[in-house]
């Protein structure tokens, strides 16, 4: 609105400008015919007030031009620009950095070895194994609880199923009736034992006595023997090459080459 009222007064100075210059040339050639004082006088007081007036309302101040954005300012915007691209640069070869050492690390990480080289690797490439049933492959641990039952423990089940695929087991125990031996052998036989084609029912062997289970062992001369009887392990000790023995208590090692755990499936690392 202050401006509006300003451009209205200029454009009546303006006129008033016009309109006395156009009396001036009038008056001065008036004035060459007749000189009036009271004429000249009345010049001098407009021409005053014309120029007072122009002094209090200068003239319409020009429209302003944008602003430039300084050069320093465009500078800083590419020197920003370019150091997000060097970042940007930079996170993307640590990320290229980092992909590349994983797959590094992948390629010399340890491979952990399947369950048939820990077998092959444990029993020292043994072809010849024997073993007890009761205690090692069975849950019950005494003859007297096979006349009423036979539980075969599962989480055996695969090392003995790897064991026969290269060596050659003989599973052997002492029973107290011919009913004993009927229900082991049903037992494995739907545990799956059988169905691998590496252990057949002639290799089960059965006895009343445990000098007879020796005298078994004594004879196949096998390369690994397995037993939870501490007598028997110790008696075989200096016959058979490697021996182990399995206890809940895992008693200290009774020579150099019998090994002690707690179950079969705990020595592969199975548990």
């Amino acid at each position: 609105m202050a401006e509006s009222s300003k451009d209205e007064l200029l454009q009546l100075v303006k006129r008033i400008s016009d309109f006395f210059t156009v009396k001036m040339s009038n008056f001065f050639t008036i004035a060459f015919q007749k000189v009036d004082v009271f004429s000249v006088s009345a010049f001098a007081g407009l021409a005053i007030a014309i120029v007072f007036t122009w002094k209090i309302f200068p003239s319409a101040p020009q429209r302003r031009q944008p602003k430039r954005q300084p050069t320093v300012a465009s500078g800083s915007g590419t020197n920003l620009q370019t150091n997000a691209t060097v970042e940007m640069s930079v996170a993307s070869a640590s990320s290229e950095d980092l992909r590349a050492q994983d797959v590094v690390d992948d390629f010399f990480q340890p491979v952990k070895p399947t369950l048939a080289q820990i077998v092959r690797q444990k029993l020292c490439e043994g072809r010849k194994v024997t073993c007890r049933l009761l205690g090692v492959v069975l849950e019950e641990t005494s003859p007297e609880e096979l006349q009423t039952k036979v539980t075969v423990r599962s989480s055996v089940l695969e090392v003995l199923l790897e064991i026969t695929k290269f060596c050659d087991l003989y599973l052997m125990e002492r029973i107290l009736d011919d009913t004993s031996e009927k229900r082991v052998l049903l037992a494995l036989e739907e545990a799956g034992i059988f169905t691998s084609g590496g252990l057949i029912r002639d290799k089960v062997l059965f006895c009343s006595t445990e000098i007879g289970r020796t005298s078994f062992v004594r004879q196949l001369e096998p390369d690994w023997h397995i037993d939870s009887n501490f007598e028997i392990i110790s008696q075989l000790a200096r016959f058979i090459k490697y021996q182990l023995h399995i206890s809940p208590s895992k008693p200290e090692r009774l020579a150099s080459n019998v090994f002690c755990s707690t179950s079969l499936e705990h020595f592969f690392g199975c548990v």
